[in-house]
């Protein structure tokens, strides 16, 4: 499969500064099929898209990200880690589905803990259910997951499997994911590209699951990704990963 949708992780951010409109549109200019981004929750309940829980990571504030409201974490300046020169700052949910609707498509990840993020998050998606053919939602917890589902059962929800520690064999890999796949109902499962064999592609197919890749940030992961016939992979390096595809397609 040399036709698979490269998903830009957290936008351009090589670029521009992660999770931001602008890495987002930076996406959408260099035309990536979706951006994968993060939605955690501020202290007055708003979904906002970032990645980290403390706020130090990358802008100019420090602190715990849930112990702000969205008008404190306004003022907040986001910088890219490869890119001095490029600020942002932090935007909705909302927003972001706005100013890119119809222009790409979305994966976004509900980050943990809160249990009230699948409803808030479901809540703002129903108000976007034109662009829902356009969504997917991914987490680490089936739980979450779960719960999202109960809000919007329309869109498809995949799993997102941690990379392996060092004692871990493929058989605990497929195992694991088999398992938390089942439990949260999820159309796929995400695995890093040292958790492929096609012994277990083989078996989660078998079981109607699919699989993404997900830091798909070299050739030998993207080369990994044609041999199982991944359809989609999320990467750091949207541009590598382009070519890389676009060889492949004119080698055809």
């Amino acid at each position: 499969m040399n036709h698979f949708e490269i998903v830009a992780h957290r936008g351009i951010a090589t670029e521009t500064p992660e999770n931001t409109l602008e890495a987002f549109e930076r996406a959408v200019q260099l035309g990536a099929d979706a951006i994968e981004l993060d939605v955690r929750l501020t202290s007055d309940q708003v979904p906002i898209v970032f990645h980290y829980f403390y706020l130090h990571e990358n802008t100019s504030a420090s602190g715990v990200i849930y112990d702000f409201s969205l008008e404190q974490l306004r003022r907040v300046r986001v910088f890219c880690r490869h890119n001095a020169g490029s600020v942002g700052s932090i935007s909705t949910l909302p927003e972001v589905l706005e100013a890119l609707g119809g222009r790409i498509g979305f994966e976004i990840e509900i980050k943990g803990p809160e249990p009230e993020a699948p409803q808030i998050i479901g809540d703002v998606l129903n108000r976007f259910k034109h662009l829902w053919g356009t969504i997917e939602v991914t987490s680490y917890e089936p739980a979450l997951l779960l719960a999202f589902q109960a809000q919007c059962p329309g869109i498809p929800v995949d799993l997102l499997i941690s990379r392996s520690e060092a004692w871990m064999g493929l058989d605990v890999v497929y195992y694991q994911a088999l398992h938390r796949a089942r439990l949260s109902r999820a159309r796929a499962v995400h695995l890093h590209p040292t958790q492929l064999s096609a012994a277990v592609v083989t078996a989660l197919r078998h079981h109607g699951i699919e699989i993404h890749m997900w830091d798909a940030n070299d050739e030998s992961s993207l080369a990994t990704a044609v041999e199982y016939g991944i359809p989609r992979v999320c990467t750091d390096r949207f541009q590598q990963a382009t070519a890389f595809r676009d060889r492949l397609i004119t080698a055809e």
